[in-house]
């Protein structure tokens, strides 16, 4: 390549329209980079990425799910500063590249929700036993997405339809992180995805759906998933409440608000570490727990093929009168996207969004833009749905 054309390459201009294109076809390059690990664990028939053991047999509650803490975890062996991610790093005006994949988009593509904020690092996990167990530390949201949207970026840059030997040598930086189930490589950020079903006296079940908005997100823009979901961290910069908020419920709480209600993020007027217990939202969603009236289950783990993102998987059921006296001011849209469900626009194709297996084929079999773990959290409930809903 000439020096005319290294310098278009690596221009902001160049950046921008790759960037453009990944978000424009997110769901076509998940399906092509799923097809770069044809020997991969997969969950179900979804494109979610998995070890064997990150499915548990049965769903298993929160308080089967243990969370140990590393306060001095191994450095990552990839950042995305390597010279390997330089290709999508383009220059700055005085000649340097940017430093990092969430400093470009920082300056050349900020999103509407895009902070740095202390966020939970995954180094390990497994269900098995009929017990989970995760090891967390401390990272920050930067830190994933400096790998994460980094190998989105790459793989839509250069064109391919995801068979192994034509990405030979032209995915330098997804070739340096290697396996994208081992965790210990790089930084894995993780966000808990939550589907939402209430359930009736008679039985049966519906779930929401959101659509994400790529002008409003970092992550997974213009595809739908399940919600809440969100990434797992502390809900402020208070170094006590890392400690504090290491709790997959309340972490869940706060997303069930946010994204169904559309409160905001700020929670200083519940002190800091945030006091559960003067929020009547969450003791309203703890009593429903303990009567029994909303169950809360983690069914297991994945990874996303295009963006190595991490992902638990948790499904919570309301009774239906809960649901509707918690979740009375349903939004219809929220700071990520667009809210599907109840009272809510209907995805096109899809008769509103009852809990039945033609309507969870329809998500599932790749045809609908669905990011991975919504997929694969719909395939393992409806897998499990007899005890789920019992």
């Amino acid at each position: 390549m000439s020096r005319a054309g290294r310098l278009a390459h690596d221009s902001p201009e160049h950046w921008r329209a790759a960037r453009a294109g990944l978000n424009q076809r997110r769901h076509l390059l998940t399906q092509a980079a799923a097809r770069l690990y044809p020997d991969a664990a997969r969950v179900g028939t979804t494109a979610l990425l998995c070890r064997p053991e990150w499915i548990p047999a049965r769903p298993l509650g929160l308080d089967e799910v243990t969370l140990t803490w590393a306060e001095h975890p191994p450095a990552a062996a990839v950042t995305g500063a390597e010279p390997e991610s330089e290709p999508v790093r383009p220059l700055r005006a005085d000649g340097s590249r940017y430093p990092g994949y969430a400093d470009t988009i920082a300056a050349l593509d900020p999103p509407a929700l895009f902070d740095n904020r202390p966020s939970y690092r995954l180094l390990a996990a497994g269900f098995t036993g009929g017990a989970g167990l995760m090891d967390l530390s401390l990272g920050r949201y930067f830190d994933g997405v400096n790998v994460n949207e980094a190998l989105a970026h790459e793989f839509a840059a250069a064109g391919l339809d995801g068979a192994g030997p034509a990405a030979a040598g032209r995915l330098p930086f997804r070739e340096l992180i290697g396996d994208p189930c081992d965790l210990s490589r790089r930084s894995a950020m993780c966000a808990i995805a939550t589907l939402t079903l209430r359930r009736t006296a008679a039985g049966d079940a519906s779930f929401l759906l959101h659509w994400r908005d790529p002008a409003k997100v970092t992550h997974a823009g213009g595809l739908y998933q399940v919600m809440p979901v969100g990434i797992f961290q502390p809900a402020d910069d208070n170094p006590a409440s890392v400690r504090s908020d290491l709790s997959l419920w309340r972490s869940m709480a706060r997303e069930f608000s946010e994204e169904l209600l559309g409160t905001a993020e700020d929670y200083r007027d519940l002190g800091t570490p945030l006091d559960y217990g003067r929020w009547p939202f969450y003791r309203e969603l703890t009593a429903a727990r303990e009567a029994g009236k909303l169950s809360v289950a983690c069914v297991g783990l994945g990874v996303d093929p295009l963006t190595f993102a991490a992902d638990i998987l948790t499904v919570a059921v309301f009774d239906g009168d809960v649901f509707d006296h918690v979740f009375a001011g349903l939004v219809a849209a929220n700071a990520e996207g667009r809210v599907i469900g109840p009272g809510a626009p209907a995805m096109p194709g899809v008769p509103g969004v009852p809990f039945t297996g033609e309507a969870i084929g329809r998500l599932v079999d790749g045809s609908e833009s669905m990011q991975p773990a919504g997929a694969a959290v719909l395939q393992l409930a409806w897998q499990h749905r007899s005890s789920l809903l019992s």
